[in-house]
C-alpha cells in the first residue's frame, strides 16, 4: 500500500515562499507514477493546483503559474513544490496525490488520482 507524506508547510507572508515537499518511501516504479498537488479551502471544492506526470510534463492552474514549479526526483521517490510571491488567496491545505502505472498526461483531476496524503496547513497573511 502506498502512503504519500508532505512536509513544508507553514505561514508565510504575503510575497513569501515556501517549499513542499511529498515522500513516498513505500512506492514500487515510482517513476511510472503520475502526481499532483491539491489545495482545499472549506467550503470550496478540492482545487488541482500543479501535477507531473511520469515524462516530466507539468500542468498549473492558471492563478499559480510564474509562481509555483512542481519537481520530482524519482530516486528518492520525493515530488516538491516551489511556492514563491505566495498570496493571500493561496491559503489552504495542501495535498499530495499519486495515480500509480500511470502513462497519462498530466491532469488536475482529483478523480483520476487514487491515494492521497494527509495534507499540510499553508497560511499566508497579507
Amino acid at each position: 500500500q502506498v502512503q504519500l507524506f508532505e512536509s513544508g508547510g507553514g505561514s508565510v507572508q504575503s510575497g513569501g515562499s515556501l517549499k513542499l515537499s511529498c515522500e513516498a518511501p513505500s512506492a514500487d516504479s515510482y517513476e511510472e507514477f503520475c502526481m499532483a498537488w491539491f489545495r482545499h479551502v472549506p467550503p470550496k471544492e478540492r482545487e488541482g493546483v500543479a501535477a507531473i506526470n511520469n515524462g516530466l510534463a507539468t500542468l498549473y492552474v492558471d492563478s499559480v503559474k510564474g509562481r509555483f514549479t512542481i519537481s520530482r526526483d524519482n530516486a528518492k521517490k520525493t515530488m516538491t513544490l516551489q511556492m514563491n510571491n505566495l498570496k493571500s488567496e493561496d491559503t489552504g491545505t495542501y495535498y499530495c496525490a499519486a495515480r500509480p502505472r500511470c502513462w497519462a498526461r498530466a491532469s488536475l483531476r482529483a478523480s483520476d488520482f487514487t491515494v492521497w496524503g494527509q495534507g499540510t496547513q499553508v497560511t499566508v497573511s497579507s
